[in-house]
């Protein structure tokens, strides 16, 4: 019963997930840059969650990899 919890858990994140980073490519293509930077940190950080859930350590490293990367070039702009 707790791995059918689990994996219900896990597909509503990733897939809130997916819509927020599907939502955060839409909105640097029209150019709403704050909006833009939201979605793709709750996307990243639903995915990073997702791959703690299911203990993936490919999708953790990636997500993490890319948040690590959005921040730095946050700071440097």
């Amino acid at each position: 019963m707790e791995a059918v919890k689990r994996l219900d858990v896990a597909g509503v994140v990733k897939w809130t997930a997916s819509a927020a980073q599907i939502m955060g490519y839409g909105a640097t293509a029209f150019g709403l840059t704050p909006w833009n930077i939201a979605f793709f940190l709750i996307g990243l950080t639903g995915w990073f969650a997702v791959g703690v859930i299911w203990n993936d350590r490919a999708i953790m490293l990636i997500h993490a990899v890319a948040l690590a990367a959005m921040m730095v070039g946050m700071a440097s702009s």
